[in-house]
């Protein structure tokens, strides 16, 4: 009975000391994560791209706000943000400060559904089933998305459903975005177009990575497409990963770079085709104020220098 009652204390000291870490430490361990992608047509000058998702922040956040507005020192040549950037309805004047340095950069932005209603209570284990597109949660607030768009807007392109043309440090882009899919509001087929054959790269941005856009989006010849949503697991299991995608993208891509083509959800990259696009998944930088963890999956941006193929 002896061991068996110390065993029990020591899984229970165990489980402590990884929620208070999860909780307490970690989730404001943020970090940049770097890479270095071949993607532009041949003889284009690089550029770098700062891929930031999943901010949601509530005002009293001050730590991951100044550290947000830190990143405008690392002067990129194109912003791209991937949505969900409230945890709360006050939160738009908190994002808009965060992201205010960062908007005098050339910058594109699509929305998540914690850009159109607040979150709500709910049980976590539901972050362990895969999610699919059911429309505003009951219950859920309003936010103030008039009000997020305008600020936004005052530097960057708003992509939702949306297909234009940018350069970027002398290089010229096509960008191609959609709606949040994870609450239904994609309408790819509006903007669908085989990509431009005069630009040194077509990239494709979305907030929730559902094989649904996916797979047009690299069928038509995005050569790199951001998302976040994911959290990137949120909660992982270490040297295994994430249990979790809370989309339909499979928990080997829940976050970082790996190639996408139509059809490539459960295969690993090493057998993606040559004309295969490059997909980067944000672990994002917050969470819900309802569930206030991290573990073995460190909040991120990432900073992506795009170079030749």
């Amino acid at each position: 009975m002896p061991v068996l009652r110390n065993t029990a204390l020591a899984t229970v000291g165990a489980g402590a000391g990884a929620l208070a870490w999860a909780s307490l430490v970690e989730r404001h361990w943020y970090a940049l994560r770097r890479t270095t992608l071949p993607v532009l047509a041949p003889g284009s000058r690089s550029i770098r791209v700062l891929h930031l998702s999943d901010l949601h922040l509530v005002p009293r956040q001050e730590r991951r706000i100044q550290w947000v507005r830190d990143l405008a020192a690392l002067e990129p040549d194109l912003v791209v943000n991937t949505g969900d950037n409230c945890s709360d309805l006050a939160a738009v004047p908190a994002v808009l400060r965060a992201l205010e340095p960062l908007l005098e950069r050339p910058g594109v932005f699509v929305l998540g559904s914690n850009d159109y209603y607040g979150p709500k209570p709910k049980n976590p284990l539901k972050y362990l089933t895969v999610g699919h597109p059911k429309g505003r949660d009951l219950g859920a607030p309003e936010l103030p998305t008039a009000e997020l768009v305008a600020g936004l807007s005052q530097g960057w392109t708003d992509l939702d459903n949306v297909r234009t043309r940018m350069s970027v440090g002398g290089v010229e882009l096509e960008l191609v975005g959609v709606d949040d899919p994870h609450i239904g509001l994609d309408r790819y087929a509006d903007v669908t177009a085989p990509a431009a054959t005069d630009v040194a790269l077509t990239m494709g941005v979305l907030h929730a990575p559902y094989t649904h856009v996916l797979d047009p989006m690299a069928a038509d010849g995005a050569g790199l497409i951001l998302a976040g949503h994911t959290h990137g697991g949120q909660v992982d299991v270490p040297f295994y990963g994430a249990l979790a995608t809370n989309c339909d993208l499979d928990t080997r891509r829940a976050k970082g770079v790996s190639r996408w083509w139509p059809g490539a959800n459960g295969i690993a990259s090493r057998h993606a085709p040559a004309a295969a696009a490059w997909l980067n998944v944000s672990a994002g930088l917050g969470h819900s104020k309802y569930a206030p963890v991290r573990f073995a999956c460190r909040p991120e941006a990432s900073l992506l220098t795009l170079v030749p193929r």
